[in-house]
């Protein structure tokens, strides 16, 4: 009789540490929770509340048990304290998307949560979102305006005029540098800094059809600062201008705000990286390109549907 061969087992797939000592930290409103390497101590789980006492602690119990980096949620604004307080100690703090770190439906609790931060960081799963280098965040001007002269003092920091960029005054364009930095090469290409800022569109798919394209919502300072740019940008007459106010009559101003808003991120992240010099064409040269893409489309149909489009005038 023959034996019946049973199928194969599944391996088990086996991941490679790349943090040996990485912790993961739930940050929450009323507590924090944070997650070790089984190995490192008696009790890899603890529960810290959100006083200022408590993170140091935190702090100094990370420290205490060999931890070098921690990764984190942006949960709202609860965890500034907590990155603020850590990055003091000098741990490597890597804050990530919490829709990359999702966890199996069902099984969600703030233990589990930081388990499984502290088991990405460990593999090296994980991707942290850009944030300012601390000396950058301190002393910042309080008042509404600056009390230097913004433009000369921007020139020489970045060595280029950002004011060239219709929508973008010499105060917003400083503001912007303070959240985005001058070091354009964090970003590989200009679609993962139109990605950063939420301002591309969504991709997602299933089954080969797109089911929705919206963009992220994010409470991003930097992503502000190009909406209301776009928005100063689309009473002016000028290219962006034209782009503007043909947008917003075709699909609306939310979408046109967006859209232009990431036609001016294009331009300040080619400005500041390859020192590209902007010269606007003009709200009439937009236009007549404008018209003829709308006619080449026209013709186009009309030679697949077996016509000729022939000018008015020669009619």
């Amino acid at each position: 009789m023959a034996k019946k061969v049973g199928s194969p087992r599944r391996r088990t797939p086996t991941w490679a540490t790349v943090h040996a000592h990485a912790a993961g930290l739930d940050v929450g409103s009323r507590f924090h929770v944070a997650a070790v390497p089984a190995d490192c101590c008696a009790e890899p789980v603890r529960t810290f509340q959100t006083f200022t006492g408590d993170l140091y602690r935190l702090a100094q119990w990370l420290q205490s048990v060999g931890i070098t980096t921690v990764a984190m949620e942006s949960t709202g604004v609860y965890w500034i304290p907590v990155f603020q307080i850590l990055e003091q100690h000098g741990l490597e703090v890597l804050l990530v998307n919490a829709q990359h770190v999702k966890n199996v439906p069902g099984r969600k609790t703030d233990v589990n949560d930081a388990q499984w931060l502290q088991q990405l960081h460990q593999y090296g799963l994980l991707r942290g979102s850009f944030h300012p280098p601390a000396a950058r965040r301190q002393g910042k001007h309080q008042g509404n305006q600056p009390n230097f002269a913004v433009r000369e003092a921007l020139y020489g920091l970045v060595g280029t005029d950002l004011s060239q960029l219709h929508g973008l005054g010499p105060y917003t364009a400083l503001m912007l540098v303070g959240e985005c930095g001058t070091d354009m090469s964090r970003w590989p290409t200009v679609q993962h800094f139109t990605s950063w800022l939420t301002l591309s569109p969504g991709n997602k798919t299933t089954g080969g059809r797109k089911l929705s394209s919206k963009t992220r919502r994010s409470s991003s300072r930097a992503a502000h600062l190009l909406r209301r740019a776009a928005v100063n940008v689309g009473k002016t007459d000028t290219a962006l201008g034209a782009f503007y106010r043909r947008l917003s009559a075709r699909t609306g101003k939310a979408k046109a705000v967006t859209a232009t808003a990431r036609k001016i991120a294009v331009l300040y992240y080619n400005t500041l990286r390859y020192g590209m010099q902007y010269c606007d064409p003009g709200a009439h040269y937009y236009e007549e390109q404008y018209r003829t893409r709308v006619l080449q489309g026209l013709q186009r149909r009309a030679r697949i549907l077996g016509f000729v489009l022939v000018p008015e005038a020669d009619a």
